[in-house]
């Protein structure tokens, strides 16, 4: 047994307690929130009353407002919790899979323009196909928008490696203004939309652009849900590979990672977890970068337990964002993007500030 194999052995042994921990210690954090945000909202469900809202009692021992609990939180808050959870968990999972792929942790869906390419998707969608299928084929529109908001994420995902990748390389600086441009050509075609709209599409746009969890159901929940273990399932297989590539791509190639292929399949990846989380609440932007970034100051950069550590960490906190969004301007309700901007605009100033730092300048 040669002193690599051992090491590898030695870091496999110290690895599984490590993950265990964090990730259970993260999991009873997002209970926690799950707990308190089912009681907050404009229908206040105490935590005395939740049980037997959740039909955890029997009916002779829930008592007068068991009725009107269990239809607020199976029909209402329930799935929009759910939903809010599982879109976080995508949110940030997709930033920790790009910033690993790109070797940038200035990498995010939304900062670089990901996120507005299926912005523009489904607001092209929303108006378009508005006039196109009529009334009697507008129940269409509801499933072709996440394929929509999954195609403009994925056309934009591939244009932005092409541009900022050359002989192997990746440049950070034409990586972030390629971002830049590509998210400005993007709203520069939702505009044109906008001013194309009627009322009703002005609204279903806006709710894009702003984000909002407010049309969320228990339909959307399953189908994020579904990505969301596809995710999972592929985050076990890349995440040694991602580990890897840090040393580069040639480092990579000669331990035996088949590069083009990890990158393929992390785009395809990013692009569906982005383009879904896009088509069920819009754009929501910083999710992708605070979380991982801030993980990685606590647990360390292993993919194998930053991956599905930033899934935890950012259900926890969308979950907390969305229970912020609808109770801080009660009975009114607060775009969520407004919120997650608020918190990872700063936060994205102090990591360029931390890289200022690092490159001396």
């Amino acid at each position: 047994m040669t002193v690599m194999e051992i090491g590898r052995r030695r870091a496999a042994r110290s690895f599984r307690p490590r993950s265990a921990v964090t990730i259970a210690v993260l999991l009873a954090l997002l209970l926690i929130c799950l707990a308190l945000a089912l009681t907050v909202g404009a229908a206040g469900i105490p935590l005395s009353r939740l049980p037997a809202a959740l039909g955890l009692l029997p009916a002779a021992d829930a008592g007068p407002m068991a009725a009107r609990d269990q239809m607020v939180l199976w029909s209402i808050r329930l799935p929009r919790i759910l939903t809010a959870a599982i879109v976080g968990s995508l949110l940030a999972a997709s930033g920790a899979l790009m910033q690993g792929l790109f070797r940038n942790p200035l990498a995010d869906p939304a900062l670089v323009g990901v996120s507005s390419g299926g912005a523009f998707a489904a607001a092209s969608s929303i108006v378009l196909l508005d006039h196109m299928l009529g009334d009697n084929l507008r129940f269409l529109q509801d499933h072709l928008l996440p394929v929509a908001a999954f195609a403009g994420s994925l056309v934009t995902t591939i244009a932005l490696y092409r541009i900022a990748s050359r002989a192997g390389r990746t440049s950070i600086a034409l990586f972030l203004l390629a971002g830049l441009a590509i998210a400005a050509i993007a709203n520069a075609g939702i505009g044109v939309l906008v001013y194309l709209a009627d009322d009703r599409q002005l609204r279903d746009i806006t709710f894009w652009m702003m984000g909002s969890l407010s049309g969320a159901n228990w339909a959307k929940a399953s189908s994020t849900a579904l990505v969301l273990l596809i995710a999972l399932a592929v985050f076990v297989k890349v995440a040694r590979h991602l580990d890897l590539l840090v040393l580069g791509e040639s480092e990579a190639f000669h331990t035996g990672v088949d590069v083009e292929r990890l990158k393929r399949l992390s785009i395809v990846l990013v692009s569906l977890m982005t383009g879904v989380a896009v088509s069920v609440c819009g754009v929501i932007g910083f999710v992708g970068i605070v979380v991982p970034h801030l993980l990685r100051l606590l647990i360390g950069p292993s993919h194998r337990l930053l991956l599905p550590a930033s899934a935890c960490l950012g259900a926890v906190m969308l979950v907390a964002a969305d229970t912020v969004a609808r109770t801080i301007v009660a009975p009114a309700e607060m775009p969520i993007g407004i919120l997650t901007a608020a918190i990872g605009a700063p936060f994205f100033l102090v990591i360029l500030l931390r890289q200022r730092k690092l490159v001396g300048l």
